[in-house]
């Protein structure tokens, strides 16, 4: 029997080349299977073989979209595989959303099977999932070898045109997709069944689960704004030029805190956005329009606020996991309480 062609997407990190400091690394292409793909080949067996990996940095990736999936996908194009996979991505924000699209355009734009893997909380999930099968993760590489034991055998499925069983069985992500089939008790009375068990207290389980974010209690009002201290914290990817602190345009894995001391207005020349989900053009020419340093001086001359706090806090939201953006919020807020900050303006897109 001949073998399955297979080419997998790997980042810099788990190609060996290195960290952060190796993440601008662009498309490059290596033969056979390279760090997680040994494991991967091994569990594929003797049903198929991994011709070549695609390397690139989660940064490249991140800051060229476009470009850096055609690039990779040319490469996938000139092996003309039968099958392709991409990390898997555990919960590495950004190179979840890299294995997301790299999946999504090979599926699409070449017409071969593709098979990914995430953690829950990656970004990518929530992004992809009504277009790929995400194999459920753990959310580190401590449980590689389960990871790909399971892409591997829902991928072979795939591309032997096997029938992919539910998700319970075949372990990926929930797909927020309806499928027609056979039951041997109609609708009607395995909801009377369903709401009967809840009732009672039983274990039951629903057939259309829904997503949890969780739940954030509100603060007590601030009564008098007029003696109140206020900071302005966005998610607009609003940075000084340059990016000093290299917050990522997409799926960011750190926050800025920056000075606004003495301004009455977001200079354009100083500031610039670095967001990767919206169209930057208004905010280009005004920066004001995400980070209202122009009103809110106003508000402080005029006593409405009792005083602007002297920096402004940003991240960049598109992708951002809400693990990440809890663990932001938390940080920054210890810094906001010990400077007597009583309220924040949440500003986004």
């Amino acid at each position: 029997m001949k073998k399955l062609k297979v080419v997998h997407y790997i980042n810099n990190f788990f190609a060996g080349i290195g960290g952060e400091e190796k993440a601008g690394i662009s498309p490059e292409e290596r033969d056979g299977a390279v760090g997680p793909g040994m494991a991967l080949a091994q569990a594929l067996g003797e049903e198929a073989e991994i011709i070549a990996t695609v390397v690139c940095g989660d940064s490249y990736f991140g800051e060229n979209l476009a470009s850096a999936e055609k690039d990779i996908v040319a490469i996938i194009r000139k092996h003309q595989p039968d099958l392709v996979f991409t990390g898997p991505a555990f919960n590495a924000g950004r190179y979840g959303v890299a294995c997301g699209a790299v999946a999504k355009a090979v599926e699409e734009q070449l017409g071969i099977p593709a098979v990914t893997g995430m953690h829950e909380e990656n970004p990518g999930v929530d992004m992809y999932r009504k277009d790929l099968y995400i194999i459920k993760t753990g959310h580190s590489a401590a449980g590689m070898k389960k990871t790909v034991t399971s892409m591997a055998s829902l991928g072979l499925k795939r591309a032997q045109n096997q029938l992919v069983g539910p998700p319970e069985e075949e372990g990926y992500h929930v797909r927020g997709m309806r499928i027609n089939y056979w039951a041997e008790k109609r609708a009607s009375l395995r909801a009377v069944e369903m709401i009967l068990k809840k009732v009672k207290g039983e274990a039951y389980q629903t057939e259309y689960p829904m997503p949890d974010f969780g739940r954030v209690e509100p603060m007590p009002p601030v009564l008098d704004f007029s003696k109140a201290k206020v900071a302005i914290v966005t998610s607009g990817g609003i940075v000084p030029t340059g990016n000093p602190d290299r917050i990522e345009s997409s799926s960011a894995t750190k926050y800025g805190i920056y000075d606004i001391s003495g301004l009455d207005s977001m200079p354009a020349d100083d500031y610039t956005s670095i967001h990767g989900g919206y169209d930057r053009t208004y905010a280009l020419e005004d920066i004001n329009r995400v980070v209202p340093l122009d009103v809110m001086r106003d508000l402080e001359r005029e006593g409405i606020i009792g005083k602007l706090a002297d920096y402004f806090i940003s991240t960049t939201g598109t992708g951002t996991s809400v693990g990440s953006a809890r663990a932001f919020a938390v940080d920054f807020s210890n810094k906001l309480l010990e400077d007597g900050v009583n309220a924040v303006i949440l500003t986004s897109t």
